[in-house]
């Protein structure tokens, strides 16, 4: 099944992408390569409300995979935005995974499967990525979970 039919199957609202909370861009294509910035976890829709709290502390791990998820779908909404058609995408390459976490928590991997296992439902074994999944002592905003992630793409 194609990424874009995957989309509408899984009925992901993509039309909202993110705009930067700074003086940076959400996105730089360069070749055949796209590089996302990192993106936390909103709600649906313009408006939608960002996700707040600390793994270890105010969120336990199934709600932290949730995060991560949102914050996947968010950055899918940035890069077809930026390609026009997920179907451009050859591999998700590299993924950098950033999980606000108290000191003590441990299960930083398993908060990033939620972003992860999105990318492979998406796109099947082209979502396969690498990846590095961190603790962070603080995140912007409070959010839960922040993800960058890099992507081949097709030619036009």
């Amino acid at each position: 099944m194609s990424a874009e039919a995957k989309i509408a199957e899984m009925k992901l609202d993509l039309s909202h992408p993110a705009t930067p909370l700074g003086n940076y861009v959400e996105v730089v294509a360069t070749g055949n390569l796209v590089f996302l910035a990192g993106h936390g976890p909103r709600g649906a829709g313009p408006e939608g409300r960002w996700l707040t709290g600390k793994l270890g502390a105010d969120m336990d791990v199934d709600q932290g995979y949730e995060a991560a998820q949102l914050t996947g779908i968010g950055l899918l909404s940035t890069l077809r935005h930026e390609i026009g058609d997920l179907d451009r995408v050859v591999r998700v390459v590299k993924a950098l995974c950033m999980v606000n976490a108290a000191p003590d928590f441990t299960q930083h991997p398993a908060v990033a499967n939620g972003f992860s296992d999105l990318m492979v439902e998406v796109f099947g074994d082209k979502g396969r990525h690498a990846r590095s999944a961190v603790g962070m002592s603080s995140l912007p905003n409070n959010i839960p979970f922040e993800a960058e992630m890099i992507i081949e793409v097709a030619p036009e």
